[in-house]
């Protein structure tokens, strides 16, 4: 058993503005690098509580790991080196759905489009059972290459908020989140991993 703890990335002009990113690949902006760096200090204060000796530095019980698109990658690389991580590996496993035709729209014309977010269809987009796939799949090849003689450490892995949300679907026969319930950028979704299971250990932190 090892723990995973999900992070969403820092915010973006485009969260800010309302619109959908998808796959479009948009950087943090100074708000989202104070939230990596604030994640960073939750991030420590976790660690410590899970590490098997609390005196052990971040650095030696975990790994950390991160989609390939630059809100994500530059989120993991500013809580890497504040915690004196690796440099955080990159997999495209754990981008963004893709949002197809949506993406570059602000969510009232979403809806106007498209209707309500969980039964829309939009052209082009990734389905969102194609998406829980993908994301169990790539963060158990990560916690895989992340093992050491057996052993894993505690996988951080930075991703982003449709791909969190269907991570915490699938770990908690999708009571959660709620429909409506918007998972803040830099917040901290915590699970325990066994073989192929997952697990909630903590309430997810959401703003509606």
């Amino acid at each position: 058993m090892s723990s995973l703890i999900l992070v969403r990335h820092g915010e973006t002009d485009w969260n800010r503005a309302g619109r959908i990113q998808g796959l479009t690949d948009i950087p943090l902006n100074d708000t989202g690098r104070i939230q990596a760096r604030e994640a960073a200090d939750q991030l420590r204060r976790e660690l410590a509580g899970t590490a098997a000796d609390a005196a052990r530095d971040a650095a030696e019980n975990a790994v950390i790991v991160s989609s390939d698109l630059q809100r994500a990658s530059e989120t993991a690389d500013i809580i890497a080196a504040a915690l004196g991580l690796g440099a955080p590996r990159r997999y495209p496993g754990l981008r963004e759905r893709a949002y197809g035709e949506a993406e570059g729209l602000v969510t009232a014309e979403f809806q106007r489009r498209w209707g309500h977010w969980h039964s829309a269809d939009v052209p082009g987009a990734e389905t969102r059972a194609d998406l829980r796939a993908r994301a169990i799949g790539a963060l158990l090849s990560a916690r895989q290459d992340a093992s050491v003689d057996g052993t894993v450490p505690v996988l951080i892995a930075v991703a982003h908020g449709a791909l969190i949300r269907e991570v915490i679907g699938h770990a908690t026969a999708d009571l959660l989140p709620e429909p409506g319930v918007r998972l803040p950028n830099g917040s901290l979704h915590v699970f325990e991993v066994e073989g192929g299971a997952l697990r909630m250990m903590l309430p997810v932190d959401v703003t509606r």
